[in-house]
């Protein structure tokens, strides 16, 4: 079947802010020092998925800047707006329909613009199992990681370890636990991570949408029916805010008892939220992260992250410094995933030149 590969990019980046706008998101910027994250995703996934299928889902205010960033590697036409932001569910529906009305059924491939993987052949080689998978059997195929530590930032999959095939079925997920309970998934051996990647065909990804939420489904119908006619962007404008803001996860994946899980190793990091650039940089002997212009004095285990000014920092544990042109967050490192709500205040405050 024809492969697919469709790349959500529609999210505002929220837990890194102070450098991550709506203008400007995570994964338009380049993190790492390589490339832009949005690029590095399509660029990896090349390798099993032709250049000229891969679709990049995103917000409408985002379009023309995600046109520019991604410098030819997508077609426009495979930049798919969305008028508004209604979770994975509607993107991934809205992608499902777009593949099926214009180029029929296909194995529909599913990744977050914004993770880093470190071992490209092992994450090639486990896409192409999950593809295979999915082609063989009407499956919900999640990509899995073998979890390296007790996480308690991300949510697991249970399933059987003894199961005797590379696609195993899945018995439950579980939101993310405190740190015992972290510790004893990871002690168990029958965990994953849960990475947010997923593999299946687009008619059986829409079948599910029917059985577990047809209201999702019934108005991406609608927009379906409006495809390749001159009032589709009319319809997507108006239909489309209507949707129901759901997570892929919690509307069908933790429902249907289609779902299997391949799970791995290849060096993954979902790169969510500040704590997490260590997976982008080495840090130096006193377990420090920097990036630009620093002079760290009796400091460790800090993140300092500077956009043009030198940062000095003097006697600091744990904790997190971020600078820009126009703001700079300081955080203890222990509480990075509450950045969101500096955020949410701000929206709150109407001090929008900061979002």
């Amino acid at each position: 079947m024809q492969r697919f590969g469709v790349i959500m990019a529609g999210g505002g980046g929220t837990r890194f802010w102070p450098l991550s706008r709506q203008a400007l998101p995570k994964q338009l910027l380049n993190l790492s020092g390589k490339d832009l994250m949005i690029n590095e995703t399509i660029d990896r996934i090349t390798a099993n998925i032709p250049k000229q299928d891969i679709f990049v889902v995103t917000n409408v205010a985002q379009v023309e800047k995600m046109k520019e960033c991604v410098d030819g590697r997508i077609e426009d036409n495979h930049i798919l707006a969305e008028p508004s932001a209604r979770n994975t569910a509607a993107c991934i529906g809205y992608a499902a329909f777009e593949i099926i009305k214009k180029y029929g059924d296909g194995i529909m491939c599913i990744f977050p613009s914004d993770h880093y993987i470190k071992n490209l052949t092992e994450f090639n080689r486990i896409i192409e199992d999950g593809i295979r998978a999915a082609e063989a059997n009407n499956t919900l195929v999640t990509v899995g990681i073998n979890p390296t530590f007790p996480a308690t930032g991300y949510g697991y999959i249970r399933y059987d370890k003894n199961e005797n095939t590379i696609a195993k079925k899945v018995i439950e997920f579980k939101e993310k636990p405190d740190f015992e309970t972290a510790k004893s998934y990871v002690e168990s051996g029958n965990y994953a991570w849960n990475s947010g990647m997923f593999i299946w065909k687009a008619s059986t990804i829409l079948q599910n949408f029917q059985r577990y939420l047809p209201e999702v489904y019934d108005y991406l119908q609608q927009i379906a029916e409006s495809m390749n006619t001159p009032k589709e962007y009319e319809t997507l404008s108006w239909i489309y805010p209507l949707i129901p803001s759901i997570s892929i996860d919690y509307g069908i994946m933790e429902k249907s008892n289609e779902v299997v899980v391949i799970s791995g190793d290849f060096g993954w990091n979902d790169v969510g939220s500040w704590d997490m650039l260590d997976a982008l940089y080495d840090a130096d002997d006193n377990g420090n992260v920097v990036h630009g212009e620093q002079i760290n004095i009796n400091t460790t285990n800090c993140i300092s992250y500077s956009s043009g000014k030198l940062i000095a920092t003097v006697g600091l544990d744990n904790v997190v410094i971020v600078e820009t042109a126009d703001a700079i967050l300081v955080c203890d490192k222990n509480k990075v995933q509450d950045v969101k709500l500096v955020v949410e205040l701000l929206k709150e405050q109407g001090k929008k030149h900061y979002l």
